[in-house]
């Protein structure tokens, strides 16, 4: 198939059925520093686009070989949200998919056209990209298509986030020396503060990069993590086969630290070493730490804290 690939198995968002509305040539208003793409001059337009109705032909063959998809993921080699036929294709979709979600992962920056704005509300999840609201950061770690004004596309997302109805996730990848400062986190939390979002995950490079740059650690993932408002749904969307050196936490601060920040099994696969895992057992059958699952991510939470959080958050 042309457009379609998967399905994949997502521990964010499900098994996801994915579309390439750019399958041969890279085609994105920002040209990232950690794109795992190669380098390419930015855009404000596709100048290569296929038909929606090509796109549903492969679609429909793919949803009856893979019936138990539980989303349809609008992507691209680049951005899906500069595809001319956005409206077109959402709105044909609808007539197929019966009870999948559809989702676009998006750089958030054409958020500020009325058109791509109106589009997107028509989805079922959107996942919207901030990765700095300086201008200075902006510009180095997206290297933006020029025509993109950083402080139109804060105010999208955050007006975004009060229009639409449903499932959306922000994610802020960081990269090592430029938004990982207590300046920028600060921004970044200003803004978030702002807006109304079922998840916000916090993330590093994990494939090699266009440019030469690095990520940060886990650890430094963790201790980001706790710079932002408690209140806010933070994720730390760790890997699997990341490198971290588990630390000793008592029952007390195995508490203290869930009250602040929930974490997931895998987080405290990563943060705890055996000792504390066994402590965190004990809590859970004291019935002192619960489970909760949060938009497919199971998290630790002191079960006194339930019901004190605010609404879509942990």
């Amino acid at each position: 198939m042309k457009f379609i690939f998967g399905p994949v198995a997502s521990r964010r968002f499900g098994t996801s059925l994915g579309i390439d509305l750019s399958p041969n040539t890279k085609q994105c208003n920002f040209d990232c520093l950690y794109c795992e793409l190669a380098p390419a001059a930015t855009v404000d337009a596709y100048t290569q686009a296929y038909s929606p109705d090509d796109i549903i032909m492969e679609l429909e063959s793919a949803l009856k070989e893979h019936p138990n998809t539980d989303v349809i993921t609008l992507t691209a080699n680049g951005e899906p949200s500069l595809y001319p036929y956005l409206d077109e294709l959402i709105q044909k979709i609808d007539t197929i998919k019966k009870d999948k979600q559809t989702l676009i992962l998006t750089n958030s920056a054409t958020l500020s056209e009325p058109k791509t704005y109106q589009s997107l509300l028509k989805l079922d999840q959107v996942k919207l990209s901030l990765d700095a609201v300086t201008p200075d950061i902006f510009e180095k770690i997206d290297r933006p298509h020029k025509d993109i004004d950083l402080s139109k596309l804060v105010e999208s997302v955050i007006s975004f986030s009060h229009e639409f109805k449903g499932r959306l996730f922000i994610e802020v990848l960081f990269v090592k020396t430029l938004n990982d400062t207590t300046e920028e986190i600060s921004a970044i939390n200003k803004v978030l503060e702002q807006v109304r979002c079922e998840r916000i995950d916090l993330g590093t490079i994990d494939r090699p990069p266009a440019y030469p740059i690095e990520g940060i650690s886990y650890e430094r993932l963790f201790e980001i993590s706790h710079l932002f408002s408690p209140d806010l749904p933070i994720h730390i969307a760790s890997r699997k086969d990341v490198k971290s050196k588990p630390s000793s936490y008592t029952s007390e601060e195995i508490i203290n630290t869930l009250d602040k920040r929930p974490l997931t099994p895998d987080d405290v696969a990563l943060l705890f070493d055996t000792a504390s895992i066994s402590r965190l057992d004990k809590l859970i059958k004291e019935k002192k730490i619960s489970v909760k699952n949060i938009s497919n991510l199971d998290f630790y939470i002191p079960t006194e804290n339930l019901n004190r959080k605010r609404n879509k958050t942990l």
